[in-house]
């Protein structure tokens, strides 16, 4: 094999800082925004537990394992480490609530956070601050592997969230096991090469929801095997032939290594996290956000209107614009029309408004066919960070004519909620599985994780007793 194969600097440059970061390092503006995200996930998990999917997942794995390792949180019970991050990365992402980081393309803690918790929970040797050290690691190198794809890898029908994720859920992993330089190399090369993940399953299939919890139990089988000197691809992310960025792009011209260590240490990939307030995919907020910018300067419902139009990215119309067929909540989330319609509807788009019987319902899938969503090529040529601007005009039946235009949506890095804003929210999700007491401790941990002494307390406090 030549050394040009051999070559890795990317990814040695990138096992570097993750096992060399230390907390003192860390601004404390991004120990503040984890910690947030991190609640964020975890609310996001509880409110899944008793989701249909997620109870197939969980009674399909309780009838091959019989381990007791790790939680499956929110509930009491137990399988192994691999088994129980599975499940609950399938939890964060299970209705469409949890975090993503737009220019990445990735959901970051439903990858990071199963994975490195795992670890906390089994080993006990983690406290706070050295728990945070490992979650920042691992939420700082999957986006910038999504940010030197850039949104073609997503175009071309990669789901990014489940390909970009085995890289954040190894690095936090292998920084929770205390892994130095050349066996992190190994863990993200390990987990590299089971990266995998079809944006088909967007369209109503419930193995959506899984591709995070496969991703990050992938990570984790990386850190762990790489711990006991199991060997992965060195050069996952620079190999010419098989490498991740090759194999992964349609051309060597479509992503740009540099911005795997651009800014490394400097420029925080964290902070590019947003949290989600619509229970659908990130794509729409934007859309959400603009008609209710529109309703509170013009009222309008559905009874008004005579048809949207939607003017976004490529990624747009190809990930949420086509025309909507009612093929199961996952379609229905996904979907830009639908989404909309059921804003018009309901003057929400959250939880409550996501049920099954609602997905043929007449009502909205009439209201939906007047949504219509175009490619705007401006916007797309504007790059990734700007993949989720729209510009929305509204057509009302007397003939009024509303417009409005959105680059950032609510709760995105560029307008982060507030404190108690993601504290409600979580409230709102965990109760779903857990007592208020409970609810209320985990909260208090969680926003002052850095005075723990035992990062597996987390854990502890999700189990339903």
């Amino acid at each position: 094999m030549s050394d040009a194969v051999r070559d890795n600097p990317y990814t040695r440059e990138l096992a570097q800082f993750v096992s060399t970061l230390s907390y003192e390092q860390i601004p404390s503006d991004v120990l503040k925004r984890i910690k947030l995200l991190m609640l964020d996930s975890l609310g996001c998990a509880l409110y899944g537990t008793q989701l249909p999917w997620s109870r197939i997942l969980r009674e399909t794995l309780k009838s091959v394992d019989t381990s007791t390792g790790a939680q499956v949180w929110g509930t009491s019970e137990r399988l192994s480490l691999p088994h129980a991050a599975l499940i609950n990365g399938t939890l964060v992402q299970s209705f469409e609530l949890d975090d993503v980081h737009r220019q990445g393309v990735l959901h970051v803690g439903a990858v990071v956070l199963p994975a490195l918790l795992a670890i906390a929970e089994s080993r006990r040797n983690l406290d706070g601050k050295a728990f945070l050290t490992s979650a920042v690691a691992g939420y700082e190198v999957g986006p910038r592997v999504g940010v030197c794809m850039g949104a073609e890898h997503i175009a071309q029908g990669w789901h990014s969230g489940a390909t970009l994720g085995v890289f954040s859920a190894a690095a936090g992993a292998a920084r929770g096991l205390g892994l130095d330089p050349h066996k992190t190399v190994h863990a993200l090369g390990v987990a590299g090469t089971q990266a995998a993940g079809l944006m088909a399953a967007q369209y109503g299939s419930m193995v959506k929801r899984m591709h995070a919890g496969r991703s990050s139990q992938s990570g984790l089988y990386g850190a762990l095997l790489a711990e006991r000197g199991f060997t992965g691809i060195e050069a996952v992310l620079e190999s010419e032939y098989g490498g991740f960025c090759t194999t992964f792009s349609r051309s060597q011209d479509r992503f740009q290594l540099d911005e795997l260590v651009k800014g490394l240490g400097q420029t925080w990939q964290t902070m590019g996290v947003a949290l989600k307030f619509y229970s659908c995919v990130g794509s729409n907020h934007t859309t959400l956000d603009a008609i209710r910018n529109m309703q509170a300067k013009h009222p309008f419902g559905p009874e008004d209107l005579d048809h949207i139009m939607v003017s976004g990215s490529q990624v747009t119309m190809d990930h949420v614009g086509w025309t909507y067929k009612p093929e199961g909540l996952t379609s229905a989330q996904l979907n830009l029309p639908y989404c909309v319609a059921t804003l018009l509807l309901e003057g929400e788009c959250f939880v409550d408004q996501f049920k099954e019987e609602l997905v043929a319902d007449p009502v909205r899938m009439n209201l939906a066919s007047l949504v219509r969503v175009q490619h705007d090529e401006k916007i797309t040529s504007m790059g990734s960070k700007f993949r989720h601007m729209v510009h929305v005009e509204v057509f009302l039946k007397d003939g009024t004519r509303l417009k409005d235009t959105v680059e950032y949506p609510r709760g995105s890095e560029h307008n982060f909620a507030s404190e108690a804003d993601v504290v409600h929210k979580f409230e709102h999700l965990a109760s779903q599985s857990l007592p208020t007491q409970q609810v209320s401790q985990l909260v208090e941990c969680m926003l002052n994780l850095e005075n723990e002494s035992d990062a597996g307390r987390i854990v502890d406090l999700m189990k339903v007793k």
